[in-house]
This record gives structure tokens, C-alpha cells and sequence, in this order.
């Protein structure tokens, strides 16, 4: 039952003796596992998206494993149609090179070289979903982003040109919000849309999950406020291009 619900022996058996709540996705996964119908799928999944918020802190999500975090996502990932981002302050996990991957992690002083190792392998195995032709992948990134050296010139060039190929692929969709021009939204935090159904929110201490339909439609909202007026296409393929190859002549005059 753990293995079909994907989830470990012991958090299912808390879950069954009420030591701990499990979330909208936690409920999901079991209800999917035991083979309900639909009808009283929907009953449970009602009930439990109306507990609406939770927040797990980051310190606990690296204590259990991030590498086992990206496998959470993974499995998610796999499950969902349309996956919907809004990042306005790093590249998005989905779309990292290992190298700005490595970057990323190294802002937290105390992961272990195994514990990146491990990390980024898993995340870079997360990654393949990208190329299922049966979902859907929209990102909205903010120019900003690709102009954060986090990384040295050269790095940032290549993921840059990750970006551009990725772009290409008929699953994705990736459009930049411009600094320039009239704005009509603010760029608050990063979040992540799946299926209408769930929100995750990336805070400074703690990951943040929102099920209630009422607050999920105020982040589709937002998100489709800002993709209605970002760059998309040849035309936002063209600003990756012409912001590469800025950095590639601060390469070259370094």
C-alpha cells in the first residue's frame, strides 16, 4: 500500500493512526492506490482541499532528503496534465543546468557534497518528464532572472541556451515577463500550478502547499495575468538570445 501510494511505511502508518494529517496529495495518492471511484474520489478530495493550507519547513524537508524531495515532485509530476510556474527570482528546477543547479545549492553552507551529488541527479532523472508529449509545461520567468549572475558569465550563457532549446519542445511553453513597458502586476514570490488542483509556494523558511479552490484560482489568475503580457516564441527566444550573448562578451572581455 505504501509503495502504490508512494510514500513511506511509516508516514502511511501514522497517517492511519492519526498522528498526522495527511495533505491533499497524501489523500490522492491513497485514494488512487485503493482503486475508489471516481464519485467518492471527489467526496474525499473535497474534504481534504478544504484544509486549504499547509507549510512544512525547509529544515525538515533537508533533514528527511532533498534528493527524496525531488522524488516527491517526480512522482507528482508524473501524475499531473498542465503544470503552470511563476518564477521571478531563479531559473526554474525544471529547466537548471547542473551547473546552475550547483550554484543553487551551494547558498546552503551546511549540504554535503553527497547530499548535492544526489540532489541534482535526482532532479536532473525529474527533468525527463519534460519530454512527455501527454502534459503540458508553461513557465513564466521575469527578466530579472536571466540577468542574476548566480553563476559566473559562461555558466550563465549555457542556461541560457538550455532555455532556448527547451523552448522549442512542443510540451513547453517558456515567456519572459520584461522590465520594460508599463506593469500591471507585482512579481511577489515563485509558484507552482498543477492541474488547477494544487499550489506550491517556495518561501524563505518553509514550503508552503495551498488545495483550497478558492486560493488556487487567485494564483491561476495571477499567473495568467502575467503570461497574457510576457514574451513568448521567436520573440522571447530572441531577448535569451541577445542576454547570452552579452554574457558571452563579458566571457570574453574578462
Amino acid at each position: 500500500m505504501a509503495r502504490s501510494s508512494v510514500m513511506s511505511a511509516s508516514k502511511l502508518s501514522k497517517i492511519e493512526t492519526g498522528k498526522l494529517a495527511p495533505s491533499a496529495d497524501d489523500v490522492d495518492r491513497i485514494l488512487t492506490a485503493i482503486g475508489v471511484s471516481d464519485g467518492v474520489k471527489t467526496e474525499y478530495m473535497e474534504v481534504a482541499r478544504a484544509v486549504a493550507t499547509e507549510s512544512t519547513a525547509w529544515r525538515l524537508i533537508q533533514r528527511a532528503g532533498l534528493h527524496k524531495a525531488q522524488k516527491q515532485l517526480q512522482a507528482m509530476e508524473s501524475r499531473m496534465g498542465m503544470l503552470r510556474l511563476f518564477q521571478p527570482a531563479l531559473v526554474p528546477g525544471l529547466l537548471q543546468t547542473p551547473e546552475y543547479m550547483r550554484a543553487v545549492l551551494s547558498r546552503h553552507g551546511d549540504l554535503s557534497a553527497e547530499t548535492v551529488r544526489r540532489t541534482i541527479g535526482a532532479r536532473l532523472e525529474r527533468q525527463g518528464v519534460l519530454y512527455d508529449s501527454g502534459k503540458t509545461f508553461r513557465f513564466v520567468i521575469t527578466e530579472p532572472v536571466l540577468r542574476w549572475l548566480i553563476t559566473p558569465p559562461l555558466v550563465m550563457a549555457g542556461q541560457l541556451d538550455r532555455l532556448i532549446t527547451l523552448s522549442r519542445l512542443p510540451s513547453v511553453d517558456i515567456r519572459v515577463a520584461p522590465l520594460t513597458g508599463p506593469q500591471h502586476d507585482i512579481p511577489s514570490h515563485a509558484f507552482v500550478i498543477r492541474d488547477e488542483r494544487v499550489v506550491s509556494v517556495e518561501t524563505v523558511h518553509a514550503a508552503v502547499t495551498v488545495t483550497d479552490p478558492r486560493d488556487v484560482s487567485l494564483y491561476v489568475t495571477k499567473f495568467e495575468g502575467f503570461a497574457e503580457r510576457a514574451l513568448s516564441n521567436d520573440v522571447a527566444r530572441a531577448m535569451l538570445e541577445d542576454i547570452r550573448d552579452e554574457f558571452l562578451r563579458q566571457q570574453e572581455t574578462g
